[in-house]
């Protein structure tokens, strides 16, 4: 395992460009936080099966669900709506480049190998990614294809985990030129299969949780055509997993025991196209995309009617997403602006079961459909040789509208919806010159209205729920260069006011519904240090404290104001503090041999996992170590890592199956120690 990679907020200097703003706005220029990870190929080979949780435990500011591979959410300082997924839109977005990849669907986890670099920009960023970037988005930058030389790679690692099975997973990248110096395709093919570590003794079955996924992702690049170049490419994955990874706390440890197996799958297909040429001095750049997105999950619902009859429930969500940008972007180093038009378009098609007949709702399902088109705009502004604006906004009309799919029930209308929003943002960046610079950043965000699905006593029925809107104010500053000095780092303080908070709920009903809950508000400080005593030897810090606080309950999620917990009123899944400690040295054997140690601890702090007393279940609070060391000769790299050193029994996620929810045990552990070894080749 190469040295652990650290995050970066703003690296100062002027040749370094933060691409997700989507117009040529050097870092030191840029009012806002916005980390940046940087890959070495040690960590790429040993790291990317793990898919976005191996980058959410780089950045202690990012949450996510636990869940399970392909099923989780993820969350940006703090911006968390429900630990549950369900129809609503979520509120980090998520990118393979410039490509969307969700709307409205968890994490689909794609493999991370051959990535040049993952950004994440804070959020809200209504103004230039629109509704679905409430919390940030998230940025995967892929390598793209060389049209000058071939070339390849590939890497195999293999793991034992303590009281589990054997784990093994590989990958390989192929470059090839199909016409020197215009057109060449680069292929990467990879899969692998997480070995289970959860038992089910009543079934006879051990190591449950097994999880195997496979996958391709293909990209063609032809250059000069015309003056376009024009990327055309294809991603296909699939996650299968045998069971959930959650235990019962009143049970013996790593263990559960469930009547039937509760299988999951997410079937992920991606295809894209992206053309951009120079127009004298501005830059014009088109992506048009298209995403079929399939999910399935089966749930044990045995006891749910009441009686002990075996039970289950399953949910198939098949969601088509189309997005289209066209953007022109231009300006001097200085003053930098970009202007575009978007239009996104997803399809969801939810169909709910039960096997045996134990619910009014035997079979039936949610046809939801989410329309956007939106026109948006960017500038900054030199005001003065030290301090500069920028300004922008976004314009967006949206139009939804959700039907039951139900033979049963008759005389129902397909209700519609639209709506038109406005979402701004305003920063101020001063260098005063030296080591030190700072920023404010207003930014405006909101995910429009829609239709909800309830269950009243016989049937489903829909109701509306109104547009959610965040807005924050962030303050920060940043000091030297962790790229060239000894001693940098950064820190933000930011406030959010969140209103009208959307949220999928699971209730009595089971079946996933979308109300507001409220208003929130929200208090943050992330910091960040290096510190490099010797070129040889890095430490690292990062720390994120969190104050969460819904002031204004909608109807039926007032707490009683005498509970001694809190925790009910703070939002759900994100930890109130939470930071990591690093240390990397490395050095070098002869001049074509270099090694490296690596050594982290992280703590996540406590957090709950809904509103109210029903959710109102404990999680978090818990440290995980990690240590590894590699060996590189030339193209060769070997590596060896240990996880979870002191077998951390900590509970992740309170949460696997909607028909447990009553009995508030359920929790999903910590992986147990883990001792990884693995091998990459580069050709």
């Amino acid at each position: 395992m190469r040295r652990s990679i650290e995050q970066t907020d703003i690296v100062a200097g002027p040749d370094i460009v933060v691409t997700a703003s989507k117009q040529e706005l050097t870092l030191d220029r840029y009012p806002g936080a916005v980390k940046i990870v940087k890959p070495e190929r040690g960590w790429i080979s040993s790291h990317a099966a793990d898919g976005m949780s191996a980058i959410t435990q780089l950045l202690p500011a990012m949450g996510a669900t636990n869940l399970g591979n392909g099923r989780n959410k993820l969350f940006i300082r703090g911006i968390a709506d429900s630990s549950f997924s369900g129809p609503t839109q979520a509120t980090t977005g998520q990118y393979l480049g410039d490509i969307r990849l969700t709307y409205n669907a968890p994490d689909p986890d794609l493999n991370l190998y051959d990535m040049k670099q993952f950004e994440v920009l804070v959020g809200p960023q209504g103004s230039l990614y629109g509704a679905g970037s409430l919390g940030g988005i998230v940025r995967l930058v892929p390598n793209v294809p060389d049209a000058e030389k071939f070339s390849a790679s590939a890497a195999a690692n293999t793991s034992v985990t303590r009281h589990g099975s054997p784990s093994a997973d590989g990958a390989i990248m192929v470059n090839v030129p199909l016409a020197k110096g215009r057109l060449a395709v680069r292929i990467v093919a990879f899969g692998g299969m997480r070995g289970g570590y959860i038992d089910a003794p009543v079934q006879g079955r051990r190591d449950i949780n097994r999880t195997a996924s496979y996958g391709q992702r293909l990209s063609l690049r032809a250059d000069d055509l015309e003056g376009w170049t024009v990327d055309v490419g294809a991603v296909l994955q699939n996650i299968r997993s045998e069971d959930g990874q959650y235990v019962l706390r009143d049970e013996p440890m790593l263990t559960r025991n469930t009547s039937m197996r509760q299988p999951f799958e997410n079937n992920y297909r991606l295809g894209y196209v992206s053309a951009n040429r120079s127009i004298g001095a501005l830059e014009l750049r088109s992506v048009t995309s298209v995403a079929h997105h399939e999910l399935s999950s089966l749930y044990d619902a045995t006891g749910y009617d009441g009686a002990g009859s075996p039970a289950r429930y399953t949910e198939n969500n098949e969601i088509e997403l189309f997005s289209h940008e066209t953007r022109l972007s231009g300006g001097q180093p200085g003053a930098p602006w970009v202007a575009g038009i978007s239009l996104t378009k997803s399809i969801s098609t939810l169909i709910l079961g039960f096997d045996p007949l134990v619910s009014p709702i035997s079979q039936g399902g949610i046809r939801s459909s989410q329309a956007e088109a939106a026109a948006f705009g960017q500038m900054s502004l030199p005001v003065t040789s030290t301090l500069a604006v920028t300004a922008g906004g976004r314009m967006t009309f949206a139009h939804s509208a959700r039907r039951l799919i139900d033979a049963s029930i008759e005389g129902l209308d397909d209700p519609q919806r639209n709506e038109l929003r406005f979402s701004g943002t305003f920063g101020v960046n001063w260098r005063p010159g030296g080591p030190i610079s700072a920023f404010y950043h207003y930014q405006q965000g909101y995910r429009p209205g829609g239709l909800g699905i309830a269950l009243s006593d016989t049937d489903l029925t829909t109701r509306q729920f109104v547009a959610d809107d965040l807005q924050i104010h962030e303050l920060g500053m940043r000091w030297h260069d962790r790229d060239h000095d000894r001693f940098s780092g950064q820190m933000a303080l930011f406030i959010a006011d969140w209103r009208n908070i959307q949220a999928d709920l699971i209730g009595d009903s089971v079946v996933p519904i979308t109300s507001n809950i409220g208003r929130g508000i929200i208090h943050g400080l992330d910091v960040e240090m290096t510190w490099k005593p010797v070129p040889s030897l890095t430490f690292s810090a990062s720390a994120f404290l969190n104050e969460s606080r819904l002031i204004e309950p909608a109807p039926g999620f007032v707490i009683d104001g005498s509970s001694p917990n809190k925790l009910t009123r703070t939002l759900p899944n994100v930890a109130r503090n939470g930071g990591r400690f690093g240390a990397s040295w490395r050095g070098s054997i002869g001049s074509n041999a270099t090694w490296s140690l690596d050594a982290s601890i992280r703590y996540v702090g406590r957090s709950h996992l809904g509103l109210g007393e029903l959710l109102d279940v404990p999680q978090g609070d818990y440290t995980v170590a990690d240590a590894g060391a590699r060996l590189e000769f030339g193209r060769l790299g070997v590596s060896l890592a240990i996880t979870n050193i002191a077998d951390s029994y900590g509970n992740t996620f309170s949460y696997g199956n909607p028909f447990g929810l009553a009995a508030r045990n359920q929790m999903t552990p910590v992986r147990p120690r883990t001792l990884r070894m693995g091998v990459d080749m580069q050709f």
